[in-house]
């Protein structure tokens, strides 16, 4: 019988948080994966090592999302190493809160160049190197539709980045490549949790009529349904968030 070839993922942001657990998701599923990492790159190559220790392939590759040039030979590399792109997964992206009569602009700014230019410039290079038979999986959040205070700057961003996935998907007619949005809801990751009191976090857990908050592995779960089984499921917002909406 013929060897099935490896699959390949890269997934950005994924030395930590819900990154991290999709990476290793997936290298369990078989796929060799690239972790990407912006800053980190000692967490990054802790990813790396769980998963090779576990008996899969990875490698970390480094860059800003929303520097073309950096993407690209992080592209590169894992090309050299894995032998093309097959899924990419869009995890990195920054989450500053305040109301929007506060909100500082610098921040904003940061806001906009982290989670749409930098899902843009991935989309980019994805469009152009993911194999036929790929997937494109970027990351939104339920809070476009829950609209909760102080999210506005955050929302506006993943609601471009909703915006840029559906479109996409229809862009790549013919080419046998999904593009989906997975919008996870209130998660228990670093992100999520940081400058939360402990009244505010046991509130958002009691939204969901599961009466919990999310963690890493169920919002990997639903990355690695999109990024293998699913291909009949193609320009979707997925909303991971135990029935919030």
């Amino acid at each position: 019988m013929e060897n099935t070839p490896t699959r390949v993922a890269l997934v950005t942001g994924g030395s930590g948080g819900i990154g991290r657990d999709t990476s290793e998701r997936l290298a369990r599923d078989g796929m060799a994966v690239a972790v990407h990492y912006a800053g980190n790159q000692a967490r990054a190559d802790e990813t790396v090592e769980a998963i090779t220790s576990a008996g899969g392939r990875a490698m970390a590759v480094g860059g800003d999302v929303a520097d073309e040039h950096a993407m690209a030979e992080a592209f590169d590399a894992v090309e050299r190493t894995f032998g093309g792109v097959d899924v990419v997964v869009n995890t990195a992206g920054i989450m500053i809160l305040a109301p929007l009569a506060e909100f500082d602009l610098a921040d904003l700014d940061s806001t906009i160049r982290t989670n749409i230019r930098g899902t843009f410039v991935v989309n980019q290079l994805a469009a152009q190197r993911v194999r036929n038979g790929g997937a494109i999986i970027n990351f939104s959040s339920s809070v476009v539709q829950i609209a909760l205070p102080t999210y506005a700057p955050y929302a506006a961003s993943k609601g471009a980045v909703e915006a840029v996935s559906l479109i996409l998907a229809r862009e790549l007619r013919g080419r046998d490549i999904t593009v989906n949005a997975v919008a996870p809801g209130p998660t228990a990751t670093p992100l999520f949790l940081d400058g939360k009191d402990q009244e505010t976090v046991d509130n958002m857990s009691k939204m969901p009529p599961l009466e919990r908050l999310g963690t890493p592995q169920d919002i990997a779960e639903s990355v690695a349904f999109l990024a293998g089984p699913a291909r009949w499921v193609n320009g979707q917002v997925v909303y991971v968030n135990g029935g919030i909406i």
